[in-house]
């Protein structure tokens, strides 16, 4: 603590900063630079950084003058500035040699309990993960949750890595604005080309529909893979008649759009970027005689990626564990996984937080290698805070989830049985954590995380968002064990 000496000098002198056993010190986000120290401190008011001495960082960042230095805001202003001088807050690309996980932070407040959970285990944490979709159910932007992850970063001290995902993006602009702000991860949602009728037409159906195509490109597909087999690993794919025109025709628009994005985004971004190719959130299951044809198509197209995310057999639902065949699921499973490392990109799993029962077939069959997406786990082992610390705030949540569920399936598809859940009524305070262990509970607060966070009374007042967030920065210590337990089981039985 000796060196934190002169820093707390400067807390006791800055009245915005209260002085006493209220300030929490970062230790581990000590550092220093030229002749600046620093630290992150958190009172009454929030949390501050804190610059002592002289030199060049102490005169970039924006705050009030003391004797011995500045105390400054977390804003993105200041964020800028930790950039530029500390290399381990900026977010990096990872690349295929290493398990990633998007752990992803609707609340800004969940990345310090992320990151003490992957110290010292094989997999790297992408931090900052939000799709446009929970951005705009929460009214918050990329910029607000790169700030979030990068100063969780250094409060947390943490020089090992982690990366930033511009998550289930479908629109150039987005994709532009993504990069221009420094992500190091992309998220192609291909759904909007991708055609979900093709698969149930009949036969004749498909032969009309692809007999529309030019000559040029059913040669170029037909002349390649009809007919054909190919060796992956030892799994032989082939494509007879009406398997390639299915293929073709659900995914051909899809595969020009990844190209187009690669082409003229990707390869020409001014630092090195996972990108990752969804084609999950359709309603066609992505057999592995499809996925082998995407892939393929993409590395006969000079287009590099980094993961692929196939949509499953079976049920990945949000929050709650897989649904199905686990046995067929771990027959295509392990072709996927084949496939994936025939052609060198990671299996990527969506939706993957809670899938507990089929996360040790994915790390055998992935050899520990792989990326895999969570987020709405975060905010629901939040929620079990509330219930523990605050029970009547809980209470008024749950019954506001319930009243506003339906609006969330435009969004969501989940399939909770909402008649199973235990009346509030009928439960003492002591048990209201146990909610998050039931999944219709777990699906109702998953999906209405937006409804919650942004509701209002009719004077403009948040009904719960003040108050939550009040609850869980009282309870900051809480709030990190909880996802050091909960994030790690996932870890630990991905055998990570």
């Amino acid at each position: 603590m000796e060196h934190l000496i002169e820093v707390m000098e400067l807390i006791k002198e800055e009245n915005k900063v209260e002085s006493g056993p209220n300030v929490k010190v970062y230790e581990k986000s000590y550092t220093e630079q030229d002749k600046v120290k620093l630290v992150m401190v958190k009172d009454a008011q929030g949390k501050w950084l804190l610059a002592v001495g002289e030199g060049k960082i102490l005169n970039e960042l924006n705050g009030t003058l003391v004797s011995h230095g500045k105390v400054c805001t977390l804003s993105h202003e200041n964020r800028l500035v930790i950039n530029r001088y500390f290399d381990y807050t900026v977010p990096q690309a990872f690349g295929t040699e290493i398990a990633t996980m998007g752990l992803g932070d609707r609340l800004g407040l969940a990345s310090p309990g992320h990151i003490e959970t992957v110290r010292n285990r094989n997999i790297k944490p992408i931090l900052a993960q939000q799709s446009i979709r929970e951005l705009t159910l929460t009214n918050r932007t990329m910029t607000d949750i790169l700030d979030a992850a990068s100063y969780a970063v250094f409060q947390e001290g943490y020089k090992d890595g982690y990366g930033a995902d511009g998550d289930h993006i479908k629109e150039e602009k987005d994709i532009e604005h993504a990069l221009s702000l420094g992500i190091s991860f992309l998220t192609l949602d291909c759904s909007d080309q991708i055609q979900n009728g093709v698969e149930s037409a009949s036969d004749d159906q498909v032969r009309a529909s692809f007999a529309e195509i030019s000559e040029e490109v059913k040669g170029y597909f037909t002349n390649y893979y009809l007919d054909n087999a190919f060796d992956v690993n030892g799994l032989t794919i082939n494509y007879d008649e009406i398997t390639l025109m299915k293929n073709v025709l659900i995914y051909s628009e899809a595969l020009d759009y990844m190209e187009h994005v690669y082409k003229n985004y990707i390869s020409n971004a001014d630092k090195a970027i996972d990108f990752e190719i969804s084609i999950d959130e359709t309603e066609t299951i992505t057999s592995p005689n499809a996925h082998f044809f995407v892939a393929n198509e993409l590395k006969r197209r000079e287009v590099t990626v980094t993961s692929l995310a196939p949509r499953f057999c079976g049920e990945f639902q949000k929050g709650i564990d897989y649904i199905g065949d686990i046995e067929q699921f771990e027959k295509e499973l392990s072709e996927h996984a084949s496939i994936a490392k025939y052609l060198n990109y990671k299996l990527s799993i969506h939706s993957g937080s809670d899938k507990f029962s089929v996360f040790p077939i994915i790390g055998k069959h992935t050899n520990g290698v792989l990326h895999i997406k969570t987020a709405g786990t975060n905010w629901l082992e939040a929620v079990r805070v509330i219930a523990d610390t605050n029970p009547d705030l809980y209470r008024r949540m749950h019954i506001h989830a319930e009243e506003h569920f339906e609006e969330t399936l435009k969004y969501y598809h989940v399939t909770p049985d909402l008649d199973s859940i235990t009346p509030l009524n009928n439960q003492p305070d002591e048990q209201l954590p146990k909610y998050m262990d039931n999944d219709a509970a777990r699906q109702l607060f998953h999906v209405t995380y937006g409804i919650l966070l942004t509701a209002k009374d009719e004077n403009g007042n948040y009904l719960f968002k003040d108050e939550f967030f009040e609850t869980l920065n009282e309870n900051e210590d809480v709030y990190r064990q909880a996802l050091v337990k909960h994030i790690g089981r996932h870890v630990d039985l991905l055998g990570l």
